[in-house]
């Protein structure tokens, strides 16, 4: 079990957990009711196909397996069966728009870790993994939670009809800037350190074209974010106290803009992740 755990990364999936919670926070004090149904089975979806993506990373970089090859590739085969069908059975419990975004993440998750030039070795791989863990998670997971049409209504018929609430969409964009800005900066900061390395392994990454300037946009994307908690107070007055956190954030930032080196300090994106949640969350919840 513990190789296993090791295998799919357990501990990296604060990029999913984070967004979850941060939407359900948002939803309850937003007076809507959570289904539990529906919101379960998006859960578990999520985190097998999360899992699932890792596996198949691991097992394509040929990295030395923590597991046996049989059991790395029956463990990706069941993960990717299992996230599946829950995505289907949420698909009924819903309706096809949640069948299209579904897609478009399966899509995303397969592109970025596989073929002969997946998107993590090229300088898209911060844009996708932004977009998919910090907006796509928390827009599922809202609309299966609110009336129909609230966020926007999609009807096929003899025509395509879309239809949306500029507002509330608008809302959800910028409440999900911290972790879409944050996830990125996990991987920017991953790809610095690791940048020599995938060199010589023919991935040519954002770090590779930005060089020096891939540090400044690291510090870019935490001053984003606290400039989405600046404008969320004119929405919410307890986002004052995200501005809290801008101290020990530009802290982590100082640190690694001193040293890049993975095993001491890529350790600083993860705990600028969790600190930008953690206010981002608190503020909902007040």
């Amino acid at each position: 079990m513990k190789g296993f755990l090791k295998y799919v990364e357990i501990t990296t999936k604060i990029t999913s957990f984070f967004p979850f919670i941060m939407i359900i926070v948002y939803l309850l004090k937003s007076g809507f009711e959570i289904d539990i149904t529906k919101t379960a089975v998006f859960f578990l979806s999520m985190l097998l196909f999360d899992l699932c993506t890792t596996a198949i990373n691991n097992y394509t970089d040929k990295k030395e397996l923590t597991v046996s090859k049989r059991i790395a590739l029956f463990t990706i085969i069941v993960l990717l069966f299992s996230s599946t069908a829950l995505g289907i059975w949420l698909v009924f419990l819903t309706d096809i728009s949640v069948l299209i975004l579904g897609i478009i993440c399966f899509f995303c998750g397969f592109i970025y870790n596989c073929g002969p030039i997946p998107l993590s070795a090229l300088p898209l791989g911060e844009l996708f993994s932004g977009l998919c863990y910090g907006f796509f998670i928390p827009l599922i997971l809202m609309y299966i939670n609110v009336p129909s049409g609230f966020l926007y209504s999609f009807k096929v018929g003899s025509e395509i009809i879309l239809t949306v609430n500029t507002l509330e969409l608008l809302k959800l964009i910028l409440i999900c800037i911290a972790p879409i800005f944050a996830t990125a900066g996990i991987m920017l900061a991953n790809n610095i350190c690791d940048v020599e390395y995938d060199i010589k392994i023919g991935r040519y990454t954002l770090a590779y074209y930005l060089k020096n300037k891939a540090l400044i946009l690291f510090k870019l994307l935490y001053f984003i974010i606290f400039i989405s908690f600046i404008i969320l107070i004119f929405l919410k007055k307890s986002f004052i106290f995200s501005l809290l956190f801008f101290i020990p954030v530009y802290k982590n930032i100082k640190t690694f803009e001193e040293k890049q080196i993975k095993e001491e300090t890529f350790i600083t994106s993860v705990k600028n992740y969790i600190l930008v949640m953690v206010a981002e969350i608190l503020c909902l919840a007040l």
